[in-house]
C-alpha cells in the first residue's frame, strides 16, 4: 500500500526538521562562532638573509602575541612583488608590511594595494616616487640611516686614536652603493663622521660596489687598493656587514694584516661567523640594528591599523649599538638571535 510509504516520508522530512532545529538551538546556546583570524602578510626582497630572517622572527613573534595570521613571502623581483600582493588580497590578508626588491616600485606596489583595499607599511627602505623623492604617504619603519652611518665612521676615529694611528699612514675605503637612498645615507654619514673627527677628507676614497653582495664589495676594495699604494693602515666601511666583510676580505688578499685594517659593519647580522673567528680579523665590528625589534614593530603597528584604525606614525627610525667580539653574544642572545 502506498501509506505506509507516505507515512515513512514523512517521518523522515519531520526528523530532519527537528534535527535541524535542534542544531540552530545549540549553536545558538553555544554562543557566535569565533571570528576569523586577522591575515596579514610580511614581504621581503631577500628571504635567505639573515636580517630579513630575523626580521621575520620578530614578526612571527607579534603573531602569536596579539593572534593573527602571519604569511611570510619572498619577493626578490617586481613581478613577484605584484603576484605576492594579488596572492594575499586572494587569501585574505587585509594589510601588508614590505622591503621592496626596488625602491622604484613605490607607485606601482601602492596602486596594487589599494586595489585589493589593502593596507601597507615599508620597512627598512622607503618607496620612491616617478620623481625620484621619497613617497611620504606611506608609512614607514627603518633605522636612521644617517645617525647608524655616523656611528660607524666615529666608531672608525675612536679605535684608529685607541691604536695611535697617524693620519699620514691611513686611508679610508668607504664601499658605496649610490643607487639606493638608506644606503647613500649611511655612506655619507660615515664620512661626515670622520671628518667631524679631524680625519683628513683627502684620504678618504670611495669604492662604489656594483652589486651588493660580498664579492661586489671585494671587487670594489680591490680595484681601489690596486690604485692606493704605500698605506700601511687601512679603515674600512659600507652600508652594511656585507659590504665591509667583502672590503675586510680584499685588504687580505692585497697582504695586510688584521692589525693594520679597522672594518666596521652595520646590521650586526651578517657578521656573526666573523666575529667568532678563533683569531681576530680586519673586521672590528659592526653597529647592530634589531631586526627582530623592526619586524615585531611593523606587524604590530600594521595589526592595530588593520584591527582598530590606528593610523601608525608616517616615519619611525630606529637606532643602533656597537658590537665587537667581546659583547655581541650577550646582547645577541638578549635579542633572542642566539
Amino acid at each position: 500500500m502506498k501509506f505506509p510509504r507516505l507515512f515513512s516520508a514523512l517521518l523522515v522530512v519531520g526528523a530532519a526538521l527537528f534535527l535541524g532545529a535542534c542544531s540552530k538551538q545549540s549553536a545558538s546556546a553555544g554562543g557566535p562562532a569565533a571570528p576569523a583570524k586577522i591575515k596579514l602578510g610580511f614581504l621581503v626582497k631577500q628571504p635567505e638573509e639573515p636580517w630579513f630572517q630575523y626580521e621575520w622572527k620578530g614578526a612571527d613573534k607579534a603573531a602569536a602575541q596579539h593572534g593573527f595570521e602571519l604569511i611570510k613571502i619572498g619577493v626578490p623581483d617586481g613581478e613577484k612583488t605584484l603576484a605576492a600582493i594579488d596572492s594575499l588580497a586572494a587569501n585574505g590578508a587585509l594589510g601588508f608590511v614590505i622591503c621592496t626588491p626596488d625602491v622604484r616600485l613605490g607607485p606601482a606596489i601602492v596602486a596594487k594595494a589599494k586595489a585589493n583595499n589593502l593596507k601597507v607599511i615599508t620597512v627598512d627602505d622607503r618607496f620612491v616616487g616617478a620623481d625620484g623623492k621619497f613617497i611620504e604617504s606611506v608609512p614607514y619603519l627603518g633605522m636612521s640611516a644617517t645617525k647608524i652611518g655616523r656611528m660607524s665612521g666615529a666608531t672608525l676615529a675612536e679605535e684608529m686614536k685607541r691604536r695611535n694611528w697617524a693620519a699620514a699612514d691611513t686611508a679610508a675605503c668607504i664601499v658605496t652603493f649610490e643607487e639606493l637612498d638608506t644606503a647613500r645615507e649611511r655612506t655619507d654619514g660615515i664620512i661626515a663622521a670622520l671628518k667631524e673627527a679631524g680625519f683628513p677628507a683627502d684620504r678618504i676614497f670611495k669604492a662604489p660596489q656594483k652589486t651588493t653582495d660580498i664579492p661586489g664589495s671585494f671587487d670594489a676594495a680591490n680595484a681601489l687598493l690596486a690604485q692606493k699604494t704605500g698605506i700601511k693602515n687601512w679603515l674600512v666601511a659600507g652600508m652594511n656587514d656585507t659590504a665591509t666583510l667583502g672590503a675586510v676580505r680584499a685588504t687580505e688578499g692585497n697582504g695586510f694584516k688584521a692589525a693594520h685594517v679597522i672594518g666596521v659593519g652595520i646590521n650586526g647580522t651578517d657578521c656573526l661567523d666573523e666575529l667568532r673567528k678563533p683569531a681576530p680579523t680586519g673586521f672590528y665590528g659592526s653597529i647592530y640594528a634589531s631586526a627582530p625589534y623592526e619586524g615585531f614593530r611593523t606587524a604590530e603597528l600594521l595589526y592595530f591599523w588593520v584591527k582598530d584604525g590606528t593610523q601608525p606614525p608616517l616615519d619611525t627610525r630606529t637606532d643602533g649599538q656597537l658590537i665587537t667580539r667581546e659583547n655581541f653574544e650577550a646582547l645577541l642572545k638578549a635579542e633572542g638571535i642566539l
